[in-house]
């Protein structure tokens, strides 16, 4: 087994152990709300986090999910956070369709403060075409490609014209981990901007 498979298998342990709780705390009536959810997961990644209950190897994983909770309150939702960790690490998000998978990759990013839009003809291009600030975190994707792009089992038949901005080599990550990849096209007008989404080879 390689070390980035243990890795993997260790982060999806953490994320299992995390909703496991968040759970029975459902069950016991100490999280109906989402807020209370938020507030029970910051203060068990608090505890683990101090009592080192993980693998130091994903430390970094539980530091960045306790700032989020800590920083953004109910928007981080951690709930989802953790469900795309668990789904992602343990194969059962390769099992969904394409479709599911890119929906996945683009609530996981709002969930994270990205900007997201669907765009129009009219909104993609031209005199009214939408701008997106290259500074900015944002997701454009145009609309007739999204609604050609797959068949009635959501599988992808045409790629997918999409803007990516700011931090595009995090939002590239988050598609390939969701089974998913962004091929740069380069044009006088946008160089950096204009992307077309594919399937991965090695998704089933």
């Amino acid at each position: 087994m390689s070390s980035s498979q243990v890795i993997t298998d260790k982060t999806g342990h953490f994320a299992w152990c995390a909703l496991v709780a968040l759970k029975l705390a459902l069950l016991d009536g100490l999280a109906s709300s989402e807020a209370q959810q938020n507030l029970f997961l910051t203060r068990w990644l608090a505890v683990a986090l101090k009592q080192r209950r993980f693998h130091r190897d994903i430390t970094q994983d539980i530091e960045w999910l306790l700032k989020q909770g800590r920083l953004y309150g109910v928007r981080a939702n951690l709930p989802g956070k953790l469900d795309y960790l668990w789904r992602s690490c343990s194969g059962a998000l390769s099992e969904q369709s394409d479709l599911f998978r890119l929906t996945y990759a683009f609530e996981t990013a709002k969930d994270m403060q990205w900007q997201y839009r669907v765009l129009s003809d009219r909104e993609w291009s031209g005199r009214y075409a939408v701008k997106f600030s290259p500074l900015v975190n944002a997701i454009g994707i145009l609309k007739s490609s999204l609604n050609a792009g797959f068949d009635a089992d959501g599988r992808q038949i045409l790629p997918l014209m999409v803007r990516i901005t700011g931090a595009v080599a995090g939002f590239q990550a988050l598609l390939n981990r969701c089974g998913w990849q962004a091929e740069k096209i380069t044009t006088d007008t946008e160089p950096d901007a204009l992307f077309l989404l594919h399937v991965k080879p090695d998704i089933d």
